[in-house]
C-alpha cells in the first residue's frame, strides 16, 4: 500500500472535499491532517501533475503564532533545494485559506515503516546518509528543523526526503526559548501533535530544559531517529512525560547491540556521540557526521558485520532445525560451514621467521620525537605508519604504507604530528597535534579533533571505543574515541610524577604502563598493571618502559636499547617466568624512555635500529623579532637555561647517561660541569646575589631541593625535606623567599613557598587544579604562574602574600611565565608562540593584551619549569633549538615476520 505525506495524529474531519479549486489546483483527495495541517493530494492543472497541498485551517488561522509558522515553514523550504527535501512548488490564498503546495511523494514514513520492525543495516546506513545530507544543506543556511522524527520522513523509491520545517530556527531569529515549566501537555502517545516545540521523545536535552537550539540540536535527534531504525526501539521510553524528559537528560539509551546484535560497533559508536548530553560533546556538525556514516557504509566496520550476520545466520537455523529433515539440515549445515571457512581469516604470515628492512624515499628521514613512537604497525599486521621529515620543506607527517605494496602515502592533515597510534580495528589513526589528541581513517577522511591535550607519552585505543593516554607530568587519561574531556584513568601513587605508555589488553579488562618514580622514567620505571573497572593496580616488574602485550603470551618492554619479554598470564594479571632479552639494538630516547618498536597481533615486528638516544639542542639566542643567534655550545640535550643575574654565565641541565647541571661562561664560551653529586640533578636557578644555584637533587631519595655556592666550593646543603617531588620556580627579590611546585600524588602540582629564615615551607596554592612555574615579580609583590583551573593551562597572577584578587593574563593558553626584569612586562609560550603582555601594578593592578613576538619552534619543557630564559635588558631569550637534521638521521625501518614464533622459542611460556 503507498501512502503520502502520512501524519501522525489523525484529528476532525477534513474540510475541503474533492474538487473543490484552490487556485490553480484540484483537490483530489484527503491524504492527512495534524496539528499544524491538513494535507490534501491535488492536480496541477497547468501543469498536468500531481502535488501535495498543506492548509492551514480556518479554526487554526487566526492564532497568529501558527500563522507566522505557516510562513516560516513555506519561506524555509524555499530556501532549499536538495534531493533529499520535498520540494515546494507554490504557496497561495484563497477564500481567507493560507496553503503550500508541495512535491507530491508516494511511499510511507519512517514511523510508518518501523511498525514492522528495524531496518536492515544497509537500509539504515543509506536513509541515515541522506538524511544528514540534507540536514547539512540546512545547516548551512542557517536553518536548524527542531523536529526531526521519524513522521517527518518519508521513504519513496528515490530515498528519504526530510518534511515538516515548521520548527525550524532561522539564524537571525531571536525568539526567547519556551521554558519546561510551560511545555504542553503531551497526549498519551508523548509523539505529540507537532507544537512548535517539536517531538519530546526526540528532543535535546537543551530542549527539555528550555535552552536555545542549534544544529547539534538535530543532531541529537538524528541520532535517536537511527537507534530507532537500527533497533525498533525508542532511545528515551517512558510511561509519562516527565519519565521521559528524565531519561532524556540523565539516562544512556541501552547499547543498539544488545537489541540488534548485527549492529555494526562503528555505527553504534557514531549514534552514541550524537546522543552525548552536552551539545559540545556530539557531532559538531552534519557534514562530518554525513563522512563518518560513508565511511561505516563503504566497508569500515566489515569485520563486527560479518560476525554479527554469521550470528544470525546460526540462530536462524537453530531456530528453524525441528522443520527440516536430516537430509535438509545436513545441507544447511554444509553450506553455513562453508560460508563461515569462507568469512575465516586467511593466515597472514608464513611460519618461517623471516627478515627485511624497509627503506625510506631518498626525500625522507624518520622524525623521532622526544616522547611517542615513530613507527606503528597495525593489529591486523596489513599497514604501517611512520613519522617522517621531507628534504624540501623539512615538516614533519605521518606516511602509510599498506605491507603488501611498495607505495607510500602522506596522510594529509597530519603535520606536526606526534604518538601515532592505531585503533583496535585497523581502521583508524591517532595522533597528537598542535595541544590536540586526534584521530583520521585511514580510508582517507579529515583529521577529527577528539580532546585537548599536551605532549602524550603514549596511547592505546581499546575495542571498547576507550582511548587511554599518557599525559604530561601526570596520571594516564582516559577519552571516548566519539571525542569529549578526557577524564583520569589511574592516579599517582606516593612519590611517582608521571604514568605512560599504556597498553590496553586484548580482552579490554586491563591496562598495562609504565610508572616514573623519579623522574627518570626509562631507568627507574615501574611497569604496572591497572584494571579497568574493579580492582587494584598491581605493580608487575621495577626497571622496564614501554611495555605491549603480545598474543604470543609475553609482555615485551624495552631496557637500555634492548627488547626484553617475559611470559605473562592475561587472566590472572601476574608475570608466570623469567625476563629474557630478545633483541637488542632498538632505538631508546635516554630521557623519555620510549623504544622505537612495533607489532601486530598477526606476530610481525617493525622497529628502528639504533641505541640509547638523547635530544640533541643547541642553545641560541632569539631577539623580540625572532632572529636567531645561535651559540657556539656542543649539541647536547639540554634543559632549562637560566642566565646569572649579572648576565655572564648560563646554568642549564643536561639529561644525558646523568643528568647533571652545567655551567656556560657567555664571555669565554666554556661549558664546565656543576654538580657531581647524586645522578640526576637538573632545574637550576640562580639566588638574585647570584652567589648560590638551587636545584632538584636525588642525593638523598626523593627529589628534593639543595643548593650549592656558585663558584663551586662547599658541598650540597639540602632545602626541604618533602616526600614528593620538589621543582623550584623562583626567588623573591630579597633571596628570602623560594617558591616551588610540590607534585603530590594525590593533589597534582601546587605552589609552596620556602622561607629561608627558619627553612620552612608553607603552600600558598592547594587546590583541585594544576598550578606550577611560579615567578615572583622583580618587585616581589606578585606571583605569576600556569593553573589548568578553566579546563587548559593559562597564566595567572595574583598578589603575593595576598589578600586579593587574581587576574587571568594569557587568553588563548599559555605555559612558562618569566617576568621582564623590569617589572612592566610578563612573558609566556603558547605551543611555538612566544607571548608578551604589558603588566602596570601602580596605582592598581592592570594588564595590556597580549601580543606575539615571535613564531617558531623551539624546545619545549620535560616538566613545568620554564625551557627559556630572558636577558637582564629583556631584549633576548635564550632557548633551546633542535640540532639541524644530519644526513645520518635514521632511514631505515626493520621488519621481522612471524615474530611470535621466535619469541615463543626463546621464550617459553609453559602453555600449549
Amino acid at each position: 500500500m503507498e501512502l503520502a505525506h502520512k501524519i501522525e495524529c489523525w484529528r476532525e474531519p477534513m474540510a475541503i472535499l474533492p474538487g473543490t479549486r484552490l487556485g490553480p489546483y484540484e483537490i483530489l483527495s484527503a491524504i492527512g491532517a495534524g496539528g499544524m495541517g491538513e494535507v490534501y493530494r491535488a492536480r496541477d492543472t497547468r501543469l498536468e501533475r500531481t502535488v501535495a497541498i498543506k492548509v492551514l485551517p480556518t479554526h487554526l488561522a487566526d492564532r497568529v503564532e501558527l500563522r507566522e509558522r505557516f510562513d516560516r515553514e513555506a519561506k524555509t523550504i524555499a530556501s532549499l533545494n536538495h534531493p533529499h527535501i520535498c520540494t515546494l512548488f507554490d504557496t497561495g490564498h484563497q477564500d481567507d485559506t493560507d496553503f503550500l503546495v508541495m512535491e507530491y511523494l508516494e511511499g510511507e514514513t519512517l514511523a510508518q515503516r518501523l511498525l514492522k520492525g528495524p531496518l536492515p543495516v544497509a537500509q539504515v546506513l543509506q536513509y541515515a546518509i541522506e538524511i544528514a545530507d540534507a540536514l547539512d544543506k540546512a545547516h548551512r543556511k542557517g536553518i536548524t528543523h527542531r523536529d526531526l522524527k521519524p513522521g517527518n520522513i518519508m521513504l519513496t523509491k528515490a530515498g528519504a526526503k526530510l518534511l515538516d520545517f515548521g520548527l525550524a530556527k532561522l539564524k537571525q531569529e531571536a525568539a526567547p526559548a519556551t521554558p519546561t515549566s510551560q511545555l504542553p501537555t503531551i497526549q498519551s502517545a508523548i509523539t505529540g501533535e507537532g507544537t512548535i516545540l517539536g517531538t519530546l521523545q526526540y528532543m535535546a536535552p537543551e530542549q527539555v530544559e528550555g535552552k536555545e537550539a542549534d544544529a547539534r540540536t538535530d543532531i541529537f535527534a538524528f541520532g535517536a531517529v537511527v537507534y530507532e531504525m537500527a533497533t525498533g526501539k525508542k532511545a528515551f521510553e517512558g510511561k509519562s512525560s516527565a519519565s521521559v524528559m528524565a531519561k532524556i537528560l540523565e539516562a544512556e539509551p541501552p547499547s543498539m547491540a544488545s537489541l540488534q546484535p548485527v549492529t555494526p560497533p562503528a555505527l553504534e559508536r557514531t549514534v552514541k556521540r550524537c546522543l552525548a548530553k552536552e551539545p559540545d560533546d556530539r557531532w559538531q556538525t552534519t557534514r562530518d557526521l554525513e563522512e563518518q556514516l560513508k565511511w561505516i557504509a563503504e566497508g569500515g566496520p566489515q569485520i563486527g558485520l560479518a560476525s554479527a550476520e554469521a550470528a544470525k545466520g546460526a540462530r536462524a537455523i537453530g531456530q528453524r532445525s525441528l522443520i527440516f529433515n536430516a537430509g535438509a539440515l545436513l545441507s544447511v549445515a554444509i553450506v553455513t560451514g562453508l560460508a563461515i571457512w569462507n568469512l575465516r581469516p586467511m593466515p597472514t604470515q608464513p611460519k618461517t621467521v623471516t627478515r627485511f628492512t624497509i627503506t625510506l624515499p631518498p626525500n625522507q628521514r624518520l622524525a623521532v620525537p622526544d616522547a611517542g613512537p615513530a613507527v606503528v604497525l597495525s593489529p591486523d599486521g596489513t599497514h604501517l605508519v611512520y613519522l617522517a621529515r621531507g628534504s624540501v620543506d623539512n615538516a614533519r607527517q605521518l606516511y602509510l604504507r599498506a605491507m603488501d605494496s611498495l607505495e607510500v602515502k602522506p596522510i594529509p592533515g597530519t603535520e606536526g604530528a606526534n604518538n601515532p597510534f592505531f585503533s583496535a580495528d585497523s581502521q583508524w589513526l591517532g595522533f597528537s597535534a598542535r595541544n590536540k589528541l586526534k584521530k583520521v581513517s585511514i580510508g582517507g577522511v579529515s583529521p577529527l579533533d577528539l580532546s585537548d591535550s599536551h605532549i602524550t607519552f603514549g596511547a592505546s585505543w581499546g575495542r571498547q571505543g576507550n582511548i587511554i593516554f599518557g599525559n604530561y607530568q601526570g596520571p594516564l587519561m582516559q577519552v571516548s574515541d566519539a571525542g569529549g574531556a578526557p577524564q583520569p584513568f589511574t592516579h599517582l601513587e606516593r612519590g611517582e610524577t608521571s604514568h605512560a605508555y599504556p597498553d590496553i589488553l586484548p580482552d579490554g579488562k586491563a591496562v598495562l604502563f609504565s610508572a616514573s618514580t623519579s623522574g627518570s622514567l626509562w631507568a627507574n620505571a615501574q611497569v604496572a598493571v591497572q584494571p579497568i573497572g574493579i580492582g587494584e593496580r598491581r605493580t608487575l616488574f621495577q626497571g622496564g618502559m614501554y611495555p605491549h602485550y603480545a598474543l604470543s603470551g609475553h609482555i615485551v618492554y624495552s631496557q637500555a636499547g634492548t627488547l626484553i619479554a617475559v611470559p605473562f598470564d592475561p587472566q590472572k594479571l601476574r608475570v608466570t617466568g623469567a625476563a629474557i632479552p630478545v633483541v637488542e639494538g632498538v632505538q631508546q630516547s635516554i630521557t623519555n624512555g620510549d623504544a622505537q618498536y612495533s607489532f601486530s597481533n598477526t606476530g610481525s615486528l617493525a622497529y628502528i635500529p639504533g641505541t640509547l638516544q638523547f635530544p640533541r639542542l643547541n642553545l641560541v639566542w632569539v631577539s623580540r623579532n625572532g632572529t636567531e643567534q645561535r651559540l657556539v655550545t656542543p649539541v647536547h640535550a639540554y634543559l632549562q637555561p637560566r642566565i646569572s643575574p649579572d648576565g655572564r654565565q648560563v646554568a642549564v641541565g643536561i639529561a644525558e647517561q646523568e643528568r647533571q647541571v652545567w655551567l656556560y661562561d657567555l664571555s669565554r664560551d666554556t661549558l664546565t660541569r656543576f654538580t657531581f653529586q647524586g645522578n640526576n640533578n637538573l632545574v637550576p636557578f640562580w639566588t638574585p646575589d647570584g652567589k648560590n644555584i638551587v636545584f632538584v637533587s636525588n642525593k638523598e631519595g626523593p627529589r628534593n631541593l639543595f643548593w650549592q655556592k656558585s663558584d663551586g666550593s662547599g658541598g650540597l646543603e639540602r632545602l626541604t625535606t618533602s616526600e614528593f617531588l620538589n621543582v623550584p620556580g623562583s626567588w623573591s627579590p630579597d633571596g628570602q623567599l623560594l617558591a616551588f611546585s610540590v607534585v603530590d600524588s594525590t593533589a597534582g602540582y601546587d605552589i609552596w613557598v620556602l622561607h629561608m629564615s627558619d627553612r620552612k615551607a608553607q603552600p600558598f596554592l592547594r587546590t583541585q587544579f594544576n598550578e606550577a612555574a611560579p615567578e615572583f615579580s622583580p618587585d616581589g609583590h606578585w606571583l605569576a604562574y600556569a593553573s589548568n583551573e578553566s579546563g587548559r593551562s593559562e597564566i595567572f597572577i595574583q598578589p603575593y602574600p595576598g589578600p586579593g584578587g587574581k587576574w587571568q593574563i594569557s587568553t588563548e593558553g599559555g605555559v612558562e611565565p618569566l617576568w621582564n626584569r623590569n617589572g612592566r612586562e610578563l612573558f609566556y609560550r603558547n605551543g611555538a608562540k612566544m607571548m608578551a603582555v604589558e603588566i602596570n601594578t601602580k596605582p592598581s593592578f592592570s594588564a595590556g593584551t597580549p601580543k606575539m613576538l615571535f613564531e617558531a619552534q623551539y624546545a619545549m619543557p620535560a616538566n613545568s619549569t620554564p625551557d627559556y630564559d630572558v636577558s637582564p635588558d629583556g631584549q633576548r631569550f635564550l632557548m633551546l633549538k633542535a640540532a639541524e637534521q644530519e644526513q645520518g638521521a635514521p632511514a631505515q625501518i626493520n621488519i621481522v615476520l612471524n615474530w611470535f614464533e621466535e619469541l615463543k622459542q626463546k621464550v617459553p611460556t609453559g602453555k600449549n
